[in-house]
């Protein structure tokens, strides 16, 4: 390694931009969750994990009219009970 770098050159930010479709976010999810994302990218060989996290996501909003949230509550709330019963 050299004893010094040159950075009057550089320039801050991502070496890859964005893609103009993207947002950045800052959202907090579960460690075990991006566990999760993370092992099943790794076990296909590759790929990113964020992008799995979206693909799921979109796939859940496409089957969101075969169940609607207060169908979809209902449901939850009840196995809760039953639980706790």
């Amino acid at each position: 390694m050299k004893a010094h770098y040159d950075f009057s050159k550089a320039r801050r930010g991502a070496v890859v931009p964005a893609a103009p479709t993207k947002t950045r976010i800052t959202i907090r999810l579960d460690e075990d969750i991006i566990a999760w994302f993370r092992h099943q990218v790794n076990e296909a060989g590759g790929g990113n994990y964020q992008s799995l996290i979206n693909e799921v996501l979109r796939e859940h909003i496409g089957h969101g009219a075969a169940a609607p949230w207060e169908e979809t509550l209902r449901r939850v709330i009840r196995e809760e009970i039953q639980r706790a019963g």
